[in-house]
């Protein structure tokens, strides 16, 4: 069903991170941006469609004062809104938001750090653009915070935070379908498992609170109501959004799954793990019932690799791509 193709050198390997790909596709200019995280630095590479230009862009860490930063980065993730699109990127310091590009910073905000070390670790974890204008960002106390995005310039704001979780947040994710019928279209998850269900607003509003089984969940999605949730265990779990009530339960992987991913369009599912497996699934959901039922449709094995991003890199999810712990390279798969 897929094929490898011709993988893509960064100039780093990828960190051990949750979810360290991410993936912009710039159709006008037939490009395709890829991020993926080294310690303290984002590798961010441009590919041309054709396969012939490859530009590279290296992202330091930043901290207002400081001249080079050691502070460790724990994601970057672009933020697709309808005015504009952000690269965000959270690290122990704070958060920095950035023109899609890469090219300018438009957006820094300090995270509290305590002035005695303590030995709760600080850190932002888990991305997402959600609804008209707002990108959550979750950090390691549990809150999440909202920003409200202005469609140009840099006046961002934090507008709201929100306190629910009591674990770090390892993951965000936004409704992916483009449904405007969704009641809820925001899912944050936890170290210890927890999910909680919003609907944005100018008050987010908590729908559900699904509890953790005390297995961290590392990597979550939303389709069509639907929240698909990946766990340290190597089991998915699929839950109805709105009601909470689980849908179905796949074992999928021997280990700790780090990177979900859902082409909307198609409900292809992607799951990688440090079990050196890439699999993908198909959903589809039945709208009398709202039952959603899974098969299991391709695997790649990336030998002797602890698989930690996976993403598609369109919305049919016609070709996806992979990154490991250590490797200096993100290898592609396209449908045969």
């Amino acid at each position: 069903m897929f094929h490898k193709e011709k993988s893509i050198q960064i100039k780093n390997s990828a960190s051990a991170l949750y979810n360290n790909l991410s993936v912009l596709r710039i159709a006008p200019r037939r490009l395709t941006y890829f991020t993926v995280v080294h310690a303290n630095v984002v590798n961010m590479v441009s590919a041309s469609w054709d396969g012939l230009n490859y530009s590279h862009r290296q992202l330091q860490s930043k901290e207002p004062n400081v001249a080079t930063s050691t502070s460790l980065i724990m994601q970057a993730a672009f933020c697709v809104l309808p005015s504009r699109e952000l690269l965000v990127v959270t690290s122990q310091k704070g958060i920095q938001m950035y023109e899609s590009d890469g090219s300018i910073m438009v957006y820094w905000h300090a995270l509290d750090t305590p002035e005695t070390p303590t030995a709760q670790a600080v850190f932002a974890r888990g991305i997402a653009a959600v609804s008209e204008n707002y990108v959550c960002v979750g950090v390691s106390s549990g809150a999440i915070l909202v920003f409200d995005i202005p469609s140009k310039g840099s006046n961002i704001t934090l507008s709201e935070v929100l306190e629910e979780h009591k674990e770090s947040i390892t993951d965000i994710a936004a409704e992916c379908s483009g449904s405007q019928e969704c009641v809820a279209n925001l899912v944050t998850v936890d170290d210890g498992g927890s999910l909680c269900v919003w609907k944005s607003g100018e008050e987010f509003q908590l729908l559900n609170k699904i509890a953790g089984l005390d297995i961290s969940c590392s990597s979550v999605k939303l389709w069509k109501g639907t929240v698909v949730a990946g766990y340290g265990s190597g089991q998915i779990r699929i839950y109805e959004a709105v009601t909470g009530i689980l849908q179905s339960e796949i074992n999928a992987h021997a280990r700790w799954i780090y990177s979900l991913d859902i082409a909307p369009f198609s409900g292809l599912l992607l799951s990688a793990a440090e079990d050196s497996f890439v699999r993908v699934w198909h959903l589809s959901v039945t709208p009398e019932t709202n039952s959603v039922e899974v098969a299991h449709l391709h695997n790649e094995c990336v030998t002797d690799t602890q698989i930690c991003g996976a993403k598609f890199c369109d919305g049919d999810g016609y070709a996806f791509a992979v990154t490991g712990y250590d490797l200096s390279e993100i290898i592609r798969y396209t449908q045969t």
